[in-house]
């Protein structure tokens, strides 16, 4: 438990050091790149994030199977699985190579009509390079996962934080010299290539993880792949939400719009990290409490406890964006952004939703149980898939952004939790309930915040004026929802890292 404890609150230094990193470098890195070049680099990008679908699950199923092999004892079964998944990743990477190249080669054929021809080079040099980056990652994935399934957090959170600090400050270096996007993604391929290196030195010299290259086992990897395949249609869902809208926005409008939709994009991105950060760490634990036969109570009261603990950091985030988030994207990220702050918004508000009840996906795969979701989100993306063509023709950014938020608030706000109610016991009644009376405080401190900004025609344009807002905001906004909206257990919870320094 000392490790999941140390991972999350490591989770949460990754994320404040990736926090203070973005708002330092970005602002930086699309000035000197300017709004064409970042839209190229960010295009490229979420081509390639297609292709890490390709991972087909495996990656979670790695971390499921070796946390059941070694809760049973089952060590040259383990080292078998890892062998095998090995061998199944070289494979992978090589159908990811190829496939990469294929695209790469066809950049002009997709966006020829709203690029110029250097434009389009400069976004094949990086699909390139994006490619043999995702191939060399694949086999060398396996150790990432092994790390997890033994709750080595600490370790990983550790290089993350060391990863995170050093890569933004060799691409400023390159940045100032002169060089632009080509140069940041050789840059992430090299850091990419030094990360997995050392989980596989962590591995093999810290828990002596071996691989076992015995006799190929069909039966189980007919079982690996049933529960695989719905994290994979999961996954491939993500990229139709996610990676769509700058696709289409670059067939359609360009490289500045997609610059303008991948600044929105990055902001969900650290949004979105803020609940991860918990629910990562639950899945050897959840794993476990499900193979001893734990009641039902007690997972349903682990993913309502979770799911506090989780709206405590979004409610905060969410009040605070909606009242400052337009000022903010203008100082951090310069005029020709305007947009960012509605599409974002478009996100944010739905998916609230998911984001506190990020565990329940946890559950789910610890139950083996992914089938419904998987099939109900692959349907809803194809819709959004299908309103975000014809809604980006018309309103671009913003338009992608409302088949989005659509198929989110349906999808994982009323289905989903209709589906954890009924089918998998989850309180989902006395969940919201829980977090209606943590939302009162957040809402009127929204309500009256804009309010007051208005009356008094308040501007926030200002740096100065800016930080004095967010910090009365936030003085005002912190007591009042320690004292109404929090539980004494979630008090204790976040002073207990002080009470370690303390000691």
């Amino acid at each position: 438990m000392n490790e999941l404890k140390a991972g999350a609150a490591l989770s949460y230094v990754s994320i404040a050091v990736n926090m203070v990193v973005g708002l330092i470098y970005t602002p930086y890195m699309l000035r000197m790149l300017g709004q064409s070049e970042y839209g190229l680099y960010s295009l490229a990008a979420s081509i390639i994030a297609y292709l890490t679908v390709l991972d087909l699950g495996f990656g979670n199923a790695i971390v499921r199977y070796t946390a059941k092999f070694r809760a049973e004892g089952r060590q040259e079964e383990q080292e078998e699985m890892f062998g095998m998944f090995f061998l199944l990743y070289i494979g992978i990477g090589v159908v990811a190579l190829i496939a990469g190249s294929v695209l790469s080669l066809n950049v002009g054929n997709l966006f020829s009509r709203s690029m110029t021809a250097t434009e389009v080079s400069r976004t094949r040099i990086m699909l390139w390079l994006m490619t043999f980056n995702l191939a060399f990652t694949f086999p060398m994935s396996i150790w990432g996962s092994i790390m997890t399934a033994y709750e080595r957090f600490v370790f990983q959170r550790l290089v993350s934080i060391i990863r995170s600090v050093l890569n933004p400050v060799v691409m400023v270096l390159l940045l100032v010299v002169g060089y632009k996007a080509v140069a940041m993604v050789v840059v992430t391929t090299l850091f990419n290539v030094v990360t997995l290196l050392i989980n596989w030195w962590y591995c093999k010299h810290r828990l002596s993880i071996k691989l076992r290259f015995a006799r190929f086992k069909w039966k189980f990897l007919k079982e690996v792949s049933i529960y695989s395949f719905w994290i994979f249609l999961n996954a491939i869902m993500d990229r139709i939400y996610w990676c769509t809208g700058q696709f289409v926005l670059g067939i359609y409008q360009g490289a500045v719009a997609v610059a303008v939709f991948a600044v929105a994009i990055q902001l969900q991105q650290m949004y979105h990290l803020f609940s991860t950060a918990i629910s990562s760490v639950f899945l050897p634990k959840i794993t476990a409490m499900v193979s001893k036969g734990n009641d039902e109570k007690a997972i349903s009261n682990l993913f309502i406890r979770t799911g506090r603990i989780q709206y405590i950091v979004m409610a905060y985030i969410l009040s605070a964006f909606i009242v400052f988030g337009r000022p903010f994207i203008h100082l951090w990220a310069g005029a020709g952004y305007e947009d960012a702050y509605t599409i974002a918004l478009f996100f944010f508000i739905p998916i609230t939703v998911p984001l506190i009840q990020n565990i329940g996906i946890t559950i789910l795969q610890a139950r083996n149980e992914m089938k419904f979701r998987s099939l109900l989100y692959i349907g809803i993306a194809v819709i959004s898939l299908v309103f975000s063509i014809v809604l980006a023709k018309k309103w671009g950014g913003i338009g992608c952004a409302v088949a989005t938020a659509v198929a989110l608030l349906v999808g994982h706000g009323i289905i989903m939790n209709i589906y954890y109610q009924l089918k998998q016991h989850l309180d989902i009644i006395r969940f919201w309930f829980e977090i209606g009376k943590m939302s009162v405080i957040p809402v009127i401190m929204v309500l009256v915040s804009m309010s007051i900004i208005s009356n008094f025609e308040i501007n926030l344009v200002t740096a100065k004026s800016f930080i004095v807002g967010v910090l009365l905001f936030t003085i005002v906004y912190i007591p009042m929802f320690w004292l109404c909206s929090m539980s004494k257990e979630e008090k204790e919870l976040l002073c207990s890292p002080l009470m370690l320094f303390r000691k």
